[in-house]
Parts: C-alpha cells; structure tokens; sequence
C-alpha cells in the first residue's frame, strides 16, 4: 500500500503472510508474517517517478507446528531459536521506478536489501558462530500493479 501525498514524499507499507516455511525441512515456522513500514522519495517525471525507499519493520516467526529436533548444545542453532516463536527487526533499503499507465494505475519496479537482524548468541545457517545479534541481508526484486482509489 503507498499513499503519495504529494511532491517528492510518499508513504509506503507492506504486509506479507507466508503460511508455511517452504524449503525448510523439518519446518521450524508454522507460519511467517512480515511488515514494512516507510517512505519513499522522489519526484515525478511525467509518467515516470523514480524513488529510493526506507522501510524498517519485522518478521514474526510462529512457533513450529510439532516438535523441533534440536541438539543440545549452546550456542543454539539459529533454526531452534526460532522455532520457538520469535518476532525479529527487518529493515528494507532500495529504490525503484513507477511507470503510470493511465491517471489511476501503475506498474511498480522495486529492488533492494532487506536485513533482518537476527538474536545471538547463536550458529546461523552457514554454521558460523555469531556471539551477538546479526542482520543477514536478502536482495529482493518485485514487480507489481497499483489500482489507486
């Protein structure tokens, strides 16, 4: 959801619910649900609005559907603190263009870096040992359309 108010600034939120961790096995997650919140900015050229964005939130991690084998050991690995239930900060930094095809719709090119820093101590999925929290950054790319009202 975007709100441009006008000029250069331009609220922007992002609600996304995954119900299941797909590539995990075993699943650690029940569920995964994530949100974005924060601006965008810049100018109108025309049909076409380049912007930079700026949006911190989280990922909320739900507990796993059954057990979770873990080994017993400390640091845990990053899977078995999460599959506990955990909420996380989540930071997205990146820009994109708009294309307006007609005066209420648009196409929406985003791409960029988003961080989740995760709890430490811990043994993160490489199997280093991280001994503080850590951010692990994922590229994200995403093509969208927008209706405005």
């Amino acid at each position: 959801m975007s709100w441009r108010p006008g000029g250069w600034f331009g609220a922007d939120a992002e609600l996304t619910f995954y119900p299941s961790d797909v590539a995990d096995d075993p699943v650690f997650s029940a569920s995964r649900v994530e949100g974005l919140f924060g601006v965008t900015v810049g100018p109108r050229l025309g049909a076409i609005r380049p912007f930079v964005k700026f949006r911190p939130g989280f990922v909320r991690f739900a507990e796993a559907p059954e057990p979770f084998p873990c080994i017993a050991i400390f640091p845990p690995p990053l899977a078995c603190q999460l599959a506990a239930g955990d909420t996380v900060f989540a930071l997205d930094i990146g820009g994109g263009i708009e294309f307006r095809t007609t005066e209420s719709t648009f196409v929406r090119v985003d791409a960029g870096d988003r961080a989740v820093r995760y709890p430490g101590p811990t043994i993160d999925g490489d199997g280093s040992l991280k001994e503080d929290s850590f951010f692990s950054h994922d590229f994200r790319f995403q093509i969208g359309g927008v209706v405005r009202f």
